[in-house]
């Protein structure tokens, strides 16, 4: 064996041993491989200009109180137990995927987040409503195109689709430019604006300029265009922003609306409708005043019975 080889050989069994989390003491390491302590320090050092050449997070050090060398790694954080099962929980509540699509996720967050000894305890947090879940009734798989909307909504690439409308006509395409990706009570939408022509075919005039939400498994089919559409600083769509002001994924004009509320929690009112805020506020009642886009309040505001009253209504 020339010495090249023999170092090479020497170097992955020290590293493997490190990996292992022994502890390789320089005198012990220089007898096993007969050569001097001098030449044990020197693999030593090599193992750790690789560590740095590669941008590896971890290192070699001579470990006094243990007496030898040990690997010293950077520890990622991991999820702690609460933490994994609460995004579990939120994943399985939101029954926005098919069990082909959710069941993975679930098993690599647990895998690759909770500690090995407590995997065991989340999973069986988790197993009953995984017996029990029930897919989203439209059976469309969500992950494969989300990929590709995302890119063209960061990228700013014009989009042609075909969307399935509830209504007449059912299937109508549509030249958008992507602003956003949203996700609201069981399923996942793109907020687009439409382009200048397709504005005025649609809403009868190019002024018309508010983004329109499309669910995303309605669209039948995609085609990300080699187009880009600018979008100036100031006019940048802001997904937070916008997912404040909108109800029930109802796109429309930003309007401002003003209510009375006499019912007992003002903290569901607040929760519900985030850019709200409390004008008046007395023992009977409060005047709440908050931004929003479209029609989709309305239907809000109707489940809340006697308890909201619609004062004003528009900008």
């Amino acid at each position: 064996m020339n010495s090249t080889t023999g170092k090479s050989d020497r170097l992955l069994q020290i590293y493997s041993r490190l990996v292992n989390g022994e502890i390789l003491s320089k005198k012990e390491m220089a007898d096993q491989f007969h050569i001097t302590e001098r030449s044990i320090q020197r693999d030593v050092e090599a193992l750790r200009c690789f560590f740095q050449e590669q941008g590896l997070s971890q290192d070699v050090i001579l470990d006094r109180k243990s007496g030898g060398y040990r690997l010293q790694r950077e520890e990622k954080p991991l999820l702690n137990n609460g933490e994994i099962l609460t995004v579990c929980k939120i994943l399985l509540e939101s029954r926005s995927m098919k069990k082909e699509e959710m069941f993975p996720i679930l098993e690599k967050l647990t895998a690759s987040c909770v500690p090995p000894k407590s995997r065991a305890a989340v999973d069986s947090l988790i197993s009953n409503e995984k017996f029990h879940y029930i897919e989203p009734h439209h059976g469309k798989s969500i992950i494969p195109g989300l990929w590709d909307i995302a890119q063209a909504v960061q990228n700013h690439y014009v989009m042609e689709i075909e969307y399935e409308r509830m209504k007449s006509p059912n299937l109508v395409k549509r030249t958008i430019e992507p602003v956003g990706i949203l996700f609201s009570e069981y399923y996942f939408y793109l907020a687009a604006f439409l382009s200048d022509g397709e504005r005025e075919r649609v809403f009868g005039s190019v002024d018309e300029f508010y983004p329109t939400i499309y669910r995303i498994d309605r669209i039948k089919s995609f085609k990300v265009m080699d187009k880009h559409f600018n979008v100036p600083y100031k006019d940048r769509f802001e997904e937070g922003e916008f997912r404040k002001r909108v109800q029930f994924m109802y796109g429309g004009k930003l309007k401002r609306i003003r209510f009375k509320y006499t019912g007992m929690s003002i903290e569901a009112i607040l929760d519900r409708l985030p850019t709200a805020k409390v004008i008046k506020d007395d023992e009977k009642e409060k005047i709440v005043e908050a931004e929003v886009y479209g029609d989709g309040v309305d239907m809000w505001l109707r489940t809340q019975g006697d308890n909201v009253k619609l004062i004003q209504k528009g900008m």
